[in-house]
């Protein structure tokens, strides 16, 4: 028979209050315990004295038997300290999983594809003003060709005009 020290939620809704309980792990969250060794009040503030309630010498009498404690209760359980010790009833580190935030396998094909098509729209973007550079460009070539040879016509029609009054 595996036990857990676990919370079973009481109160009503919107209310929680929550007794930390001895229970075997195959029994619901609510359902049948072995024994009630404290409560917990989600509600009272974090530095109140009865916010958490544990007896911690049944507490540790119960771990020794080989029960469990779930995260939370370990939790609770990791800031009780039987008189004469020093060590905590029940020694607990927050988790460490690296992974946790990193997206999934399809995310990161989302991902690799969006830079894709920004790289690709940034990429045209650029041929675009090059394009829009070198046809200003040209106008402006154009433009000093025709002024040029504006130029150069009324000199031409000036010496053709001489040429027929001789």
């Amino acid at each position: 028979m595996a036990l857990k020290i676990r919370l079973a939620r009481g109160g009503s809704k919107k209310r929680p209050f929550y007794s930390v309980v001895v229970a075997d792990s195959r029994m619901p969250r609510d359902g049948r315990f072995i024994e009630k060794i404290g409560t917990y009040d989600p509600r009272l503030p974090k530095d109140s004295e009865s916010r958490v309630q544990i007896d911690g010498q049944k507490a540790a009498d119960w771990i020794k038997k080989g029960a469990k404690p779930t995260d939370r209760v370990a939790r609770f359980l990791s800031k009780i300290t039987l008189e004469g010790e020093k060590a905590p009833v029940y020694g607990w580190t927050a988790g460490n999983n690296p992974q946790k935030g990193e997206p999934g396998a399809k995310a990161k094909e989302r991902l690799e594809e969006k830079a894709e098509k920004e790289a690709a729209r940034k990429e045209a973007e650029k041929e675009a003003k090059a394009a829009a550079k070198a046809e200003k460009e040209a106008a402006k070539a154009a433009e000093a060709e025709a002024a040029a040879a504006e130029e150069e016509a009324p000199a031409e029609e000036a010496a053709a005009e001489e040429e027929k009054s001789e």
